[in-house]
């Protein structure tokens, strides 16, 4: 790897920001793209962080209706400290460090190998593509009141490949189109919770805040929605080589995101359970439309559906840019075959978004609890081995130069580390039979086709090839640890 130095001779070295260890500052890593293509900014990042982790307050009842209001209300509070900010900052660090489309298959690559990359490529491109299911079903379900004919059968099936192809266009045409588009949409949709927040007031009772009942409690059902509602801040590292200047950008559009994510989710549930008279087994998706119109009338609640509606597609886009994004990174590292790192005109993979939105078609039919547990299965492994990574690269290599650094030690990001992965195993433990054994064969798939795709390499039956544009991985870390 080139490092950077005013007489191209000697390298630079200074002293760490967070450590005693020295590091080298290493030339800025540009992922390949198209020419001329704009890059995103940090207020259309930082809306697409929020519609790739939340999209407003929209999937959070059943939390109330598994545990109630006080045990609702303390989730989204404690819930982000245990995961969501231990997960935001490892995706800083890490992200600015490898400020490539491979995000964290990068990540895990570098610490244990291509073998485990592709593994973690393979379930977070599965994991977001199941999610990504969810979104246009969920569309039609906040609009089917106002047009019952969506409800079923053959007018529901055509609008869900007309929706899923009018998304899939506002990928196609590129990044910067899809960053400002998450802006409107995401102020569109947090508008009416706020007006509802502010006309709930003369209504709020705090004592319904307190209502908890631990003997009447659906654990698995309440972590589930927690975790549902509070992950996915690594995917936005696969958008970071379309990012301006990532190794600035991105830290900060994870800060303001995630005060924006917490606050989106519990001023609505701090509104809703005080100003409504408690009904657990009214509290199911969609519910705050119904709360909307209790307190504010029918306007209220059709502002609060079609911001919903307007919510899906948002965090379709933004997924979807995440997932098709991913593919082209594995590509440019040559884990994939070369087409899947060919970019449209507008600078967009062109082919991982065909393969994105095929999953998408193909998975539609799930259940809502089925799409959430499964994506939850497999996201766990995910996380797993980027704990795991992030641990490997911060003992082996302390001196690589990190732009963003969490300011803690070894020690410290190890203890940083302990309180998810125990979260994680629970949700693990809590899932049932069905999501095991559907998601185990997934992991299987990935165990065999990395092999297979290595042997159809070998074979020259398909091209692979790594990009002359990415620094080596190896000297990178290698050259940074030997000179600090």
């Amino acid at each position: 790897m080139k490092l950077r130095n005013k007489s191209n001779t000697q390298a630079s070295i200074e002293m760490g920001d967070y450590s005693s260890a020295q590091h080298v500052d290493i030339d800025e890593v540009h992922s390949p793209r198209a020419g001329g293509m704009n890059k995103v900014a940090l207020l259309p990042l930082v809306f697409l962080i929020f519609y790739e982790v939340s999209g407003g307050p929209f999937g959070v009842e059943d939390s109330v209706q598994a545990a109630g209001p006080l045990l609702a209300l303390l989730g989204f509070l404690v819930f982000p400290f245990i995961w969501s900010v231990p997960e935001a900052l490892i995706t800083a660090e890490m992200g600015t460090m490898f400020p490539e489309n491979g995000g964290y298959v990068v990540w895990v690559s570098s610490a244990l190998g291509p073998y485990w990359g592709f593994q973690q490529g393979w379930m977070k491109w599965l994991s977001g593509v199941i999610d990504n299911a969810l979104y246009p079903v969920l569309f039609l379900d906040y609009l089917k009141s106002g047009i019952p004919a969506l409800a079923d059968g053959l007018p529901r099936i055509a609008a869900v490949l007309v929706l899923t192809a009018v998304l899939t266009y506002m990928n196609y045409r590129g990044m910067t189109i899809v960053g400002w588009v998450a802006v409107l949409l995401g102020i569109f949709s947090i508008l009416p919770f706020v007006v509802m927040g502010l006309v709930s007031i003369p209504k709020l009772e705090p004592s319904r805040w307190m209502v908890v009942d631990l003997h009447d409690v659906d654990w698995n059902l309440y972590l589930n929605t927690l975790f549902w509602n509070l992950n996915y801040w690594d995917s936005i590292s696969t958008l970071s080589g379309e990012v301006h200047n990532p190794k600035k950008t991105l830290p900060k559009a994870l800060f303001y995101a995630l005060i924006m994510v917490v606050l989106g989710y519990f001023l609505p549930l701090l509104a809703g359970t005080g100003a409504v008279p408690l009904q657990r087994d009214l509290w199911s998706d969609g519910y705050f439309s119904d709360i909307a119109k209790i307190v504010g009338g029918v306007w209220l609640r059709w502002w609060v559906q079609a911001a919903a509606a307007m919510s899906n597609m948002g965090m379709f886009v933004a997924e979807m840019s995440s997932d098709s994004f991913q593919l082209l990174g594995m590509a440019e590292r040559g884990m994939l075959p070369e087409f899947f790192a060919k970019r449209s005109r507008y600078g967009t993979p062109l082919v991982g978004i065909l393969f994105s939105a095929s999953g998408v078609l193909l998975l539609s039919w799930m259940s809502f609890q089925e799409i959430v547990a499964a994506e939850n299965f497999l996201y766990c492994f995910g996380m797993i081995l980027e704990f795991l990574a992030f641990i490997q690269l911060r003992m082996k290599h302390p001196a690589a130069s990190r732009p963003y650094k969490i300011p803690l030690g070894t020690s410290g990001s190890i203890l940083m580390c302990i309180p998810p992965t125990a979260l994680i195993c629970i949700v693990l433990a809590l899932s049932s039979l069905k999501v095991f054994v559907v998601s185990m064969i997934a992991v299987i798939i990935g165990l065999v086709l990395q092999p297979c795709l290595k042997h159809i390499e070998k074979k020259r039956f398909m091209k692979f090839s790594t990009s002359s544009d990415l620094p080596d991985i190896d000297s990178l870390t290698n050259n940074s640890t030997l000179l600090g």
